[in-house]
Order: C-alpha cells, then sequence, then structure tokens
C-alpha cells in the first residue's frame, strides 16, 4: 500500500538553505514592486482563463445541444420519413434506416433515431438496436414537446436533441432523436485550453513589461532604497520637524499648505486645519501669507504674526512646491529695541551729567560769593523744572506704566533738541486693559516721531491720549516732513523703512507692530497730516478700558509717587 502524498508532504523538514531562501525577500524597492506585480499580474491572468473557462464548457455543451435539435428537426420535417414509417417495418435495410444513416452521416452526428410511437426504433448506427426500445424516456418528443438534453444512452454520453416526427396531417406518429457525442464537446474546450493559455501568457508578458516600466519610475523617485529605508526616513523626517525650534511649513505646486510641524502652528497660531488651504484663506490678505505664497522675494523677509515678528525664508522644492522657515525674532526686536532705548538713555544721562556740573558749578560759585538767596531760587527753578513735567503727565495720564513712559520720553528728546509734550486734551484714566500693549504702541509712536523731527528746526512732538468711554483715542503729532498720501499704507508693512537700519536688528518693525495690535484689538491705525504740516498718528482702540463705573478714584499720590520715581532715577545715574 502506498504511503498518500499528504503523508510524505507532512513528513518532509525543509532544509535550513531552502527556508533561508524562500523567506529572503529583496530588499531594494524595486526588486519589490517588480515582483508583487508580476505576482498580481500572473494571478490576474489565471483568474481570467479560469472565469473564461468555467462558462465555456456550458456554451459549447448548449451549442452541441441545439445543434443536435436542429438537426433533429431537419430530419423530422421531411414528410416521407412520416410515410415511410407509417407504410414499412423496422428492418435493417428498410427506407427510415437509410435516410437517417444519410442525414447521420451528412452531419457528423453520432446517431439519428427515429422511432415509432412505441418508442421502437427504426433507425440506428448499430443495426442490432433497430426494432428494440430506446434507452431514454421519449415521452416528452412524443407529447409534442422539443427536448435538449445531455444524457447516457446505448452509446454513452451524448448532446441530445429530441423532436416529435409528423405526418402531412400534422398528427404525431414517431420522434426523431439525434445525439452528438460528448467526447466531441469536450475534445473542443480541450482544443482552445492552448489558444487560451497562449492569450493568457501574451496577457502577462505585457503586463509584466508594465511592472518593470512602473518599477523603473519607483526605482527612480525613491533613489533605489528599501521599503525599510524609506520608513526610517519618515520616521526622522517626522522626529526633526517636529523636534527642531524653527516653523517649517511646506506648500505644494498649487500653493497650498501640506505640512506644519508644532512650531510653525504656535508662531503662526494655527492648527492643522489649515492644512489643504492657500496661505492667503489661511492667514488673510498680508505680510504673512505673501511671504509663504512667495510673492515676496529676499531673503531673512520679516513678517509680523500677532504679536510676534518673524524671519521667514522660502525655498523652492523639486516637486514645484516650497518649503518657509519661520524663526520667532519677537525676543530679539524687544532686546534691540531695549538696547536703542538704553543707549539713549546712556546719551541722555551723559549729556545731563554735564548740565549738572555746569549747575554745580553755578551752585557753588553762588554760595561762595555768600550769594545765599540767589543759591537757593536757583536750586529750586531746577528741580522744579522736572517736577512740573513729571506732575503735569500724571495728572493727565493715571496709568502708570503711559505716564513713566512719556515722563523718560520728555527727558530723551529734551536731550535731543525736541519738544516733546502732553496735549491739554489729554485725560487718560486708570482703567487701562492691556497697558503694555498701550506702552508699546505709544513707544513706537514717539519713537518714530522723535527720529521724524530730528536735526529739525523747532522741533515738536505732541501726544494726546483719550479716553471715550470703553475707547482708547492715541494721537501722536509731529513737525516733521510728513508722510506722502502714497506711502501712507505702505508704511505700516513689515520691513518697510527709509530709515539705515542698526546693526544689530531690522527696520520697518514698529509701526507694523502698531497697526498690528490696533487691529487685533478690533481697531485701527491711521497716518494723516497735522495741522501746521508734519505727520499725525492716530490709534483707535476699542474696548481697551474698562467700565467707566469701575474708575478708582483720581488721588494725587500716584502722581508724587511717579515723580519721585523719576527723581530717584536721575539721582542713581548720577
Amino acid at each position: 500500500m502506498s504511503v498518500p502524498p499528504r503523508t510524505v508532504v507532512g513528513m518532509s523538514r525543509t532544509p535550513p538553505t531552502t527556508r533561508r531562501l524562500r523567506l529572503g525577500l529583496p530588499r531594494r524597492v524595486f526588486s519589490q514592486v517588480l515582483l508583487m506585480q508580476v505576482a498580481i499580474a500572473a494571478g490576474v491572468a489565471v483568474l481570467a482563463t479560469g472565469l473564461f473557462l468555467a462558462p465555456l464548457g456550458d456554451q459549447l455543451d448548449d451549442q452541441a445541444m441545439r445543434r443536435a435539435l436542429a438537426i433533429a428537426q431537419t430530419t423530422a420535417a421531411q414528410p416521407q420519413l412520416a410515410e415511410d414509417l407509417r407504410g414499412t417495418s423496422a428492418t435493417v435495410d428498410g427506407p427510415v434506416q437509410r435516410e437517417a444513416e444519410r442525414i447521420r452521416k451528412a452531419t457528423r452526428a453520432e446517431y439519428v433515431v427515429v422511432m415509432d410511437r412505441q418508442g421502437v426504433r427504426w433507425s440506428h448506427t448499430e443495426p442490432a438496436e433497430i426494432g428494440r426500445h430506446v434507452s431514454t424516456d421519449p415521452s416528452d418528443a412524443l407529447a409534442g414537446q422539443e427536448v435538449m438534453e445531455i444524457d447516457e444512452g446505448t452509446l454513452g454520453r451524448s448532446a441530445r436533441g429530441k423532436v416529435p416526427l409528423r405526418d402531412r396531417d400534422g398528427d404525431i406518429v414517431g420522434a426523431v432523436s439525434v445525439g452528438i457525442a460528448y467526447d466531441s464537446v469536450r475534445a473542443r474546450l480541450i482544443h482552445s485550453i492552448p489558444e487560451l493559455l497562449a492569450y493568457a501568457g501574451g496577457a502577462l508578458a505585457v503586463g509584466t513589461l508594465a511592472a518593470w516600466l512602473v518599477s523603473r519610475r519607483v526605482q527612480r523617485q525613491t533613489r533605489d532604497l528599501a521599503f525599510s529605508d524609506i520608513a526610517g526616513l519618515l520616521a526622522e523626517r517626522e522626529a526633526m520637524l517636529h523636534g527642531i525650534r524653527e516653523g517649517v511649513v511646506a506648500l505644494d505646486r498649487a500653493g497650498r499648505i501640506r505640512l506644519l510641524n508644532d512650531e510653525a502652528q504656535r508662531l503662526l497660531g494655527v492648527g492643522n486645519q489649515v492644512v489643504g488651504s492657500t496661505p492667503d484663506e489661511a492667514f488673510g490678505k498680508g505680510r504673512t501669507a505673501e511671504v509663504l505664497a512667495g510673492r515676496a522675494a529676499g531673503t531673512d523677509l520679516l513678517t509680523v504674526r500677532g504679536t510676534r515678528v518673524l524671519v521667514a525664508n522660502r525655498m523652492p522644492t523639486g516637486d514645484g512646491g516650497s518649503v518657509a522657515t519661520l524663526r520667532d525674532r519677537t525676543e530679539l526686536e524687544e532686546l534691540g529695541r531695549e538696547l536703542d532705548s538704553t543707549r539713549g538713555l546712556i546719551d541722555a544721562l551723559r549729556a545731563q551729567d554735564h548740565e549738572y556740573a555746569n549747575r554745580m558749578h553755578t551752585l557753588l560759585g553762588l554760595l561762595e560769593l555768600e550769594m545765599y538767596d540767589e543759591a537757593v531760587e536757583f536750586a529750586g527753578e531746577v528741580i522744579g523744572t522736572h517736577r512740573d513735567t513729571a506732575e503735569e503727565v500724571t495728572e493727565k495720564i493715571k496709568d502708570p506704566l503711559l505716564a513713566a513712559l512719556l515722563v523718560g520720553k520728555a527727558t530723551v528728546a529734551a536731550e535731543r533738541g525736541v519738544a516733546l509734550r502732553i496735549s491739554g486734551r489729554t485725560r487718560l484714566p486708570d482703567r487701562v486693559i492691556d497697558a503694555r500693549g498701550l506702552v508699546t504702541i505709544v513707544g513706537n509712536l514717539v519713537d518714530n516721531a522723535l527720529d521724524a523731527v530730528a536735526g529739525t528746526a523747532h522741533a515738536r512732538v505732541e501726544a494726546e491720549l483719550n479716553a471715550e468711554g470703553r475707547t482708547a483715542v492715541l494721537i501722536v503729532r509731529d513737525t516733521g516732513p510728513g508722510i506722502p498720501a502714497e506711502l501712507r499704507e505702505l508704511i505700516f508693512t513689515e520691513g518697510w523703512s527709509t530709515k539705515k537700519p542698526p546693526a544689530h536688528r531690522e527696520r520697518g518693525i514698529g509701526l507694523a507692530m502698531v497697526r498690528r495690535l490696533a487691529e487685533r484689538q478690533g481697531g485701527s491705525a491711521t497716518v494723516d497730516d497735522a495741522a501746521g504740516g508734519g505727520a499725525e498718528f492716530t490709534v483707535v482702540l476699542p474696548e481697551a478700558l474698562t467700565d467707566p463705573e469701575a474708575e478708582p478714584a483720581l488721588t494725587a499720590p500716584s502722581a508724587r509717587d511717579a515723580v519721585e520715581a523719576v527723581e530717584a532715577v536721575e539721582e542713581e545715574a548720577r
């Protein structure tokens, strides 16, 4: 007794070398893609061949049965056959047998059997069967029905067609049964397989060629890396993008955002919901959108987003897109401004040092000349001038940060030969919500005005701060050359300036931040001609103050405290 094949397979052991060859797949993307696509093409070819062959047998059987039925119908349509069936006997050399054999040979059928109403054969390919009953049930045909079937008879399995045999009057006198050997149908099916396989092989060859071309393209695009290498690069890319402290914004060839890392989302104040939109749609019309979209050319381009000063660089990629990097320079700009202010204060203190030295020498001379009354009067005038300036500011501006800012700016302005005065219409209560924001706005406007009037005759800057309900209106006027009408919007653009930038930072940020802070609070920042010449900057900030009912009492100590703070600073400087 032989061992079943499955038992042999189950007991076999795969050699180690064979197992390694079977499990070891090529690492290159080109080879893996080619193998997968060839396997898919072969599977599709086999599946298509199977799907085609499955119904082909049924179609060929149906054709054989219809052919058998057609031969039977043609045979039964001869009137002479019915008359011979009635007028002769069932013999080997009878007219019915001769006609049936003639038709069989002409049509190449397996058999043509003519039977009477009792099912007795009057013709057959084997003479010994003549006069015997048929082996299959003829009742349907004798009842007037046409039958197509594949059945088993004395000659084996065949495709059959049975029809009733009628005389001239239409009466059924018998039936005609025609059979076509089933083996001939199967032979036709087997004969068609090589042709089908040839077609399948051609399709597989075309599919293999297409797979090779696609794999070559994939190889070029992936630079012949393995899938594991690509996965590793993607993991490293994600870690790098979300780990670096620079913002990265990637755009596709259509100008739509396709990637933002965590730092870019933080700097721009957006989330992943902007992915798929254009910079204009994500950030609105402005400098930021122009820089990211590539409409602003250059390197280290400045833009302001909210309260942040950003430096952007944009580089195109090979697929038609681009990558923009963003660096936060807010702290650097603030340090630069503090450095400018410190330098200005140092210059002012240095000038005051000389001035105080002259005053002390004058006072010493008066004392040596024993002009005591004149010395007292001179000292009172010197002290009173500073005190009057501080008290004037603190009486009109009750917020200590803004008051201290303007007192300091007045000292710096005096040393630069500029008269900085507070408008008599100024009234700002101590109910400012964002005092630091107002300090930034007023400080930038005053600095800009001081720069504009520097070196001009009768230089003067006037600041006016008013409250209208919960709205703060800030106005700074100067006697400088003014702003031409065509430049009044351009001066609020980041990076635009008519002044030479210092070594430690960029120009063109102050006024842009003023407008951005104003717009963030729902307000506006505009510039117009001042009465008498020069420029007048107006900033309107709705909802910048608390409710008037919550306004605290305006007491003198705050003014006195501010004066003492200013004197303490001067004393420390001396």
